[in-house]
C-alpha cells in the first residue's frame, strides 16, 4: 500500500454567501470582505492572524495591482500575497498554492477568496468604490509620477533631505550603465547637476529621476537542487520576504514602516545573514525616492540618514557597496515588469562572474528589491552562491 503523504497544511475556516439571481449597487471588494470576514469568524481567527492573500482576477474595481487593493480593502498586511488565474480551476490552485506558501516559510494563514457581482445590465464592472479612486484621484493623486513625487516630498519634509541627495542616485545609476553596453543610457551618463537640470515632471521629481519605459523581456528558470547539472552554473535562493501594507498612497504608512523593512528582514533572516555581507544591492529603482527609501529600510543606515550614507561611499562594480550595476532601470530602462526582473538577472550575472568589465570581485551574496504600486507591494531575495 501507498504510503500518504504527510500533510503540512488544513483547511480551517469556510465561508459562501447565497446566490442571488442579480446585485444592485454592490461591489466586488465587498463580496470579496464579507466572504472573508465569515471565513475568518470560522476558522476561529482575528483578521490579524491572516498573512497571506490568495485572489482572483476579476475584482471590477482594479485593473492591477488586485492583491493590494484587496489587502488595503480588508485591512490585512499579507506576507504572500498573488493572484490565481486559472478558470474554473483557481480555487483548487488555490489552496495548493496556499499550502506550497505556508511550507516555503512565507506566511503561516492564507485566505483564499473569490467574488463577482452581476449587475443586471449585464455590466461586468461594479463601481469604482476603493480608497485610491475616493481619496487619491479626485485630488489629483492620479499616475506613479505623483504619488512617487509625493513620498520624495514627504522624504524631504521629514527628514530634510535634498534634491543633491535624491540625484546621486540618477548619477550612479547612469554611471554604472556606462559599463553595459545593453543599457539604454549606455553612453549618456549624468552628473548630479545635470540630473537637477532636467525638467521637472512633477515637484519635486525630475526627469532623470524616473525610469524610461522601453520594450524588453526577460526570463528566469528555476528548479530544485537535485536536478542540478554540473556543467551549470547554479545560483541559489537563500531567503525570501514579501510584504503588502497598502495601495493608495493616501493609505501608506510612516516611511520607516514601509513594506521593504519587513521583506528585506524576512529575506535576511531566512538566509541566516545580514546586509552587511551582501556583495551587491541589486535595488528596485523606479524612481530615485524608492532606492533611498530602500538603502534606509534594508538598516545600510537611519531613516532620513540615506543621503549622507550615499556621500561616504561608492557604488560602482569595484565600489565599497555596489549598487545596481548594470545601471538599474535608471539606467538600463524599465521594460514594464521585465525591467524589475533585470535587477535578478544582474545579480545572477554577478554571481555566476559573468558581468564581465563591471565584474564585482568574488561576489558571494545579492541582496534583489521588487516594488509595486507605490511602495505598497514589496519583495526581496537573497540569492548566493556555494563557497
Amino acid at each position: 500500500m501507498r504510503k500518504r503523504r504527510v500533510p503540512t497544511s488544513a483547511i480551517i475556516g469556510i465561508a459562501e454567501l447565497t446566490p442571488r439571481r442579480y446585485t444592485e449597487g454592490e461591489t466586488t471588494l465587498g463580496l470579496i470582505a464579507e466572504s472573508v470576514r465569515l471565513a475568518v469568524q470560522d476558522a476561529g481567527l482575528e483578521k490579524e492572524a491572516i498573512d497571506g492573500l490568495l485572489v482572483g482576477p476579476q475584482v471590477g474595481e482594479t485593473p492591477q495591482h488586485v492583491p493590494a487593493t484587496v489587502a488595503e480593502y480588508l485591512g490585512i498586511e499579507p506576507t504572500m500575497a498573488n493572484v490565481v488565474d486559472l478558470g474554473g480551476a483557481t480555487a483548487a490552485g488555490m489552496v495548493w498554492r496556499a499550502a506550497a506558501a505556508i511550507e516555503a516559510g512565507m506566511c503561516n494563514t492564507v485566505v483564499c477568496v473569490l467574488a463577482n457581482i452581476n449587475e443586471r445590465n449585464g455590466n461586468p464592472r461594479s463601481p469604482n468604490r476603493n480608497p485610491i479612486r475616493e481619496f487619491d484621484v479626485p485630488f489629483g493623486a492620479s499616475g506613479a509620477n505623483t504619488s512617487y513625487a509625493l513620498l520624495k516630498q514627504r522624504h524631504m519634509a521629514e527628514y530634510g533631505s535634498t534634491q543633491e541627495d535624491f540625484a546621486l542616485i540618477a548619477h550612479w545609476a547612469r554611471k554604472n550603465a556606462q559599463l553595459n553596453p545593453e543599457a539604454i543610457f549606455y553612453g549618456k551618463p549624468a552628473t548630479v547637476e545635470e540630473v537637477l537640470q532636467s525638467p521637472l515632471i512633477i515637484d519635486p521629481m525630475h526627469l532623470f529621476e524616473i525610469v524610461m519605459p522601453v520594450a524588453g523581456g526577460a526570463a528566469i528558470v528555476v528548479t530544485a537542487k537535485e536536478n542540478v547539472k554540473e556543467t551549470q552554473r547554479p545560483v541559489y535562493l537563500l531567503g525570501a520576504g514579501e510584504k503588502i501594507t497598502h495601495r493608495a498612497v493616501s493609505h501608506a504608512p510612516a516611511l520607516e514602516s514601509a513594506p521593504l523593512v519587513s521583506s528585506i528582514s524576512s529575506a535576511l533572516g531566512q538566509a541566516n545573514v545580514k546586509v552587511e555581507d551582501m556583495n551587491l544591492l541589486s535595488l528596485y529603482d523606479c524612481y530615485t525616492s524608492v532606492v533611498g527609501l530602500t538603502i534606509e529600510n534594508a538598516g545600510l543606515c537611519a531613516p532620513g540618514q540615506f543621503g549622507a550614507w550615499m556621500k561616504e561611499h561608492t557604488f560602482g562594480h569595484d565600489g565599497d557597496w555596489p549598487l545596481n550595476t548594470h545601471g538599474g532601470q535608471l539606467g538600463f530602462g524599465q521594460a514594464d515588469l521585465a525591467g524589475g526582473m533585470s535587477h535578478i538577472i544582474e545579480a545572477v550575472r554577478q554571481l555566476r562572474q559573468e558581468a564581465f568589465s563591471r565584474q564585482i570581485r568574488n561576489a558571494e551574496y545579492a541582496l534583489v528589491t521588487g516594488n509595486g504600486a507605490t511602495l505598497s507591494e514589496a519583495a526581496a531575495l537573497v540569492l548566493g552562491v556555494e563557497s
